[in-house]
C-alpha cells in the first residue's frame, strides 16, 4: 500500500514508518522538518495550514493514512493550545482522506480518554478493555476523544474504513539503551521506581510493536475495523513486582479488581487486537532492556550501563 504517516519524524513516526516500510509498504512521511527517515518520502508540511492536508492527499493519491501528528504530551503546551492543535490536525486529515476517497484512515488516540490521573478517578473494571467508560480530564485527553468521535463519524459516512488505537506508553528502541523518554526519566528508572510508571497505570507498547500493530490493521477486512479502537500495549505490565502488588500504594483508583492481575498481567487488555487482527506485541521490558544493556556494555566506544543509567 502507498501509506501516508503524518507526524513522521515524531518518536512513534519514526519507528512506524520505518517499520511499514520494511513490511513492503510505500511510505510518505508527513512533518513539519524531515527526519532523514531511510526509504521514506518525507514531506516538509504544516498541516495546520490552510488546505495542506488536502493537497499532500491529492497529490500523494494514497491508499492508507496513518494519522499520528499533534502535541504527543499532556500537560507540555497551555491547555487550549493542547485541544485546538489536536482536533484541528485531525479535523484536516480525515477530511482531506474522506474527500480524496482515501479506502484506509487510522488515527492514534490514548489510554487517557478513559480519565486516570485524577485522584477521584476509579476504574470501572480490571483489566481495562475498551468498554470502559470515556472520561477525558485534561484537555490532551479530551483532544484524543474528540478524534476518536472524529473517527466514527467518518466510519457512517464515508467509503473506506476509518478506525482508531490507543497507543501504550510508547518507548522507542533507543530508550532501551538509556535515551530519556518523554518525561525525562529513562525506562531503568521507571522500573527501579514504581511511582514512576504508575503514572500511566504501569503501561507501556515498544514503537515496533505499534508498527506491527498499524501493518495488521492496514492488512484486515474493512467490516473487521470501520468505526473500530483498539488498545495496543505490551502482553506485561512497566513493573517488576505484580499489579497486586503495587496499586494500594501507587495507583489506587485501580481499585481492588488488580488484585486479580496476576503474575506480569497489565493493567490494559490487548485481547481485542489479537481476536480481531491476529496481533500480539513481540517485545517485553525483560527482554528489550537485557538486550539493550548487553548491547551497550559490548561496545567499547559507549559509556558504561550504570553511567548511561543514572
Amino acid at each position: 500500500m502507498r501509506v501516508v504517516v503524518t507526524g513522521s519524524s515524531g518518536r512513534l513516526g519514526r519507528t512506524l514508518c520505518a517499520g511499514l516500510a520494511a513490511s513492503g509498504h510505500e511510505i510518505i512521511g508527513a512533518d513539519r522538518a524531515p527526519a532523514g527517515l531511510p526509504g521514506v518520502d518525507e514531506r516538509s508540511v504544516d498541516l495546520l495550514r490552510d488546505d495542506a492536508a488536502e493537497r499532500l492527499i491529492d497529490d500523494v493519491r494514497p491508499d492508507a493514512v496513518v494519522h499520528l501528528a499533534g502535541i504527543a504530551v499532556p500537560f507540555s503546551a497551555p491547555e487550549r493550545e493542547i485541544l485546538l492543535t489536536n482536533t484541528a490536525l485531525a479535523d484536516a486529515v480525515l477530511a482531506a482522506a474522506a474527500g480524496a476517497g482515501v479506502s484506509r484512515v487510522l488515527a492514534a488516540s490514548s489510554p487517557t480518554v478513559i480519565g486516570y490521573g485524577p485522584r477521584a478517578w476509579r476504574a470501572s473494571a480490571v483489566p481495562i478493555d475498551e468498554r470502559h467508560p470515556r472520561e477525558p480530564a485534561n484537555a490532551y485527553a479530551l483532544s484524543k476523544l474528540v478524534i476518536e468521535e472524529s473517527v466514527r463519524r467518518y466510519s457512517r459516512s464515508a467509503a473506506g474504513a476509518y478506525g482508531f488505537f490507543r497507543p501504550c506508553y510508547v518507548v522507542s528502541p533507543e530508550e532501551w539503551a538509556g535515551a530519556p523518554t518523554q518525561q525525562g526519566h529513562t525506562m531503568r528508572e521507571r522500573l527501579d521506581d514504581p511511582a514512576l510508571a504508575a503514572v500511566s497505570l504501569f503501561n507501556y507498547l515498544d514503537a515496533r510493536d505499534a508498527a506491527s500493530f498499524a501493518d495488521a490493521w492496514l492488512a484486515a477486512p474493512e467490516h473487521l475495523i470501520d468505526g473500530e479502537g483498539f488498545f495496543v500495549g505490551a502482553a506485561d505490565a512497566l513493573a517488576r513486582r505484580p499489579v497486586a502488588e503495587l496499586w494500594r500504594a501507587h495507583a489506587p483508583g485501580l481499585g481492588a479488581g488488580a488484585d486479580a492481575l496476576t503474575g506480569s498481567q497489565p493493567v490494559f487488555a490487548i485481547g481485542k487486537a489479537e481476536h480481531v487482527l491476529g496481533w500480539r506485541p513481540e517485545r517485553s521490558w525483560r527482554t528489550e532492556l537485557a538486550t539493550a544493556t548487553s548491547a551497550v556494555d559490548a561496545d567499547p566506544l559507549l559509556p558504561p550501563t550504570e553511567s548511561r543509567a543514572s
